[in-house]
């Protein structure tokens, strides 16, 4: 890493080796606009701002680099990974830098736009058909079952991240950023489930700051097995996926929140609105939740949580197809 002069300021500012360089250290910002009269300060993380606009830049580095330390993954080997779109995308970015083949098993319930973006950065992509484009348990148990079969061929690396412990130790710098960004300060983490590394990775270092930390998972209302219901489809892209993840470990969570895929895409476009922040669908879950806790921890009180991933990602879904157009009379 080098420095300049930034002609407009004329302060200083860096200059990566690498676009991979640029991962992490997304900004913390306060939310007023959606934010109830009584309700704790609510801060999100905004991951938008990674290289492939999504936290799961950091989890991807971190796999492919551990693997790679430790020889499980060579040059010219193919990496393998079933994903619902923001790893296959991060997974893609890391392996275009490095120069590994990748295969991405995945679906047609999932946001177009991350299908694109991850062939754009080389990704060799294998669709599995869904029932009426909804995300259900037997869903991802075909999309692994498929991964697993590619990667039983020679010179193949899966990441297979639902497993994956590695990708934990990824998203420890979040939590070290959250710490440093709030100054100390913060009295609840929440965060959505998907595969539970980003709760965990984050969570970690937050706790051993602040033993007295809240730590608070979503799911989605539809399939809300963490709390004990029976599993269902939803529409909330990157969490739920039916059954407890592998990494879920119900000791290191306070509380589980649910919430409805209809209320999250609603929060999500009141985001793009009200606060000028392009987020996601489990964006949506993550601001609800904090808002719920906010609101019985008080005014006094500052609730971190995460915008996962940018909006740029769900452009062809219906959270944002939605156009209000007026059309003129003609004269």
């Amino acid at each position: 890493m080098s420095a300049g002069i930034d002609e407009r300021t004329g302060g200083v500012m860096s200059i990566g080796g690498g676009v991979l360089e640029t991962i992490g250290d997304t900004p913390l910002v306060r939310l007023r606009g959606v934010v109830p009269p009584g309700c704790a300060e609510i801060f999100v993380k905004i991951e938008g701002r990674n290289p492939t606009g999504s936290m799961k830049d950091r989890m991807a580095q971190a796999m492919i680099a551990r693997a790679e330390d430790d020889g499980r993954l060579s040059p010219g080997d193919t990496v393998v990974e079933y994903t619902g779109g923001s790893t296959g995308a991060s997974l893609a970015l890391v392996c275009a830098v490095k120069g590994y083949r990748l295969r991405i098993v995945s679906s047609d319930a999932f946001s177009e736009d991350k299908l694109i973006q991850m062939a754009a950065f080389g990704a060799e992509l294998t669709l599995i058909p869904s029932e009426g484009g909804l995300i259900t348990k037997s869903l991802i148990l075909s999309m692994i079952e498929t991964a697993g079969e590619l990667s039983r061929r020679p010179g193949t690396y899966w990441t297979d991240q639902l497993t994956n412990t590695d990708s934990i130790a990824g998203y420890h710098a979040m939590g070290e950023e959250i710490w440093a960004q709030s100054g100390g300060r913060l009295d609840a983490f929440v965060q959505s489930v998907g595969t539970a590394a980003s709760l965990r990775g984050a969570s970690t270092p937050l706790k051993r700051r602040n033993p007295e930390l809240r730590v608070i998972a979503v799911e989605p209302a539809e399939s809300a097995v963490l709390s004990g219901s029976r599993p269902g489809a939803h529409r909330i892209e990157g969490i739920g996926i039916g059954y407890p993840p592998p990494m879920w470990n119900a000791a290191l969570v306070d509380e589980v929140i649910s919430i409805s895929t209809d209320d999250a895409e609603e929060m999500a476009r009141r985001l793009a609105r009200e606060e000028g922040l392009f987020a996601g669908t489990s964006s949506g879950a993550n601001v609800l939740a904090a808002i719920q806790v906010g609101r019985r921890l008080g005014p006094r009180a500052r609730v971190v949580t995460l915008l996962v991933d940018s909006g740029l990602k769900y452009l062809g879904t219906d959270v944002y197809r939605r156009r209000r157009v007026t059309l003129r009379d003609e004269p």
